[in-house]
């Protein structure tokens, strides 16, 4: 991935995500080198990047963890496409997490991954911080092409734990 395309990536990150949920320029960046971190962009007609798609893929399950698209291209249909393209592609299930819904946006966000075929689960799961100092989020989990159990939950929680959070 060249420098530029990084760069404008780590901006729409930046205007998307609050602190707590996306790691600092360079912590962001080392990522490129794991070999189950994966970005997917999509770009314009005068290549610009205007959406991306932030995956671990792990043999067990992929987990999505982050997707945006500029504010100029929110509501076109880009990240449907974009979230369409990376489902179609995948043999595993899977998990992403959203925020509580007890707010319009957070409903209205997941009614797009309900449109997408996710499901909504309602085990407690809270997303350990991408950044030192910052507090850990209580978010739900949905996962495709159907619910989890808790036990199969656990096995992927305890794989993001210590490979996406670095946690022990």
């Amino acid at each position: 991935m060249k420098d530029q395309e990084f760069d404008t990536i780590f901006e729409i990150m930046q205007d998307s995500f609050p602190e707590c949920e996306r790691r600092t320029y360079a912590g962001q960046k080392e990522l490129l080198n794991d070999p189950h971190y994966r970005i997917i962009s999509k770009v314009n007609d005068l290549n610009q990047v205007v959406a991306f798609l932030a995956v671990w893929e792990f043999p067990l399950f992929r987990f999505v963890e982050h997707i945006a698209v500029t504010t100029a291209g929110r509501g076109s249909g880009i990240g449907g496409k974009l979230m369409s393209d990376y489902i179609a592609e995948s043999q595993t299930p899977i998990i992403l997490e959203v925020e509580l819904p007890d707010t319009d946006l957070a409903q209205r966000r997941i009614g797009f991954y309900e449109r997408l075929g996710f499901h909504l689960n309602f085990f407690g799961y809270e997303q350990p911080s991408l950044q030192r100092g910052q507090p850990t989020v209580p978010l739900k989990v949905m996962s495709y092409p159907r619910l989890l159990t808790e036990e199969e939950f656990a096995l992927y929680k305890d794989m993001l734990y210590s490979k996406v959070y670095k946690m022990e």
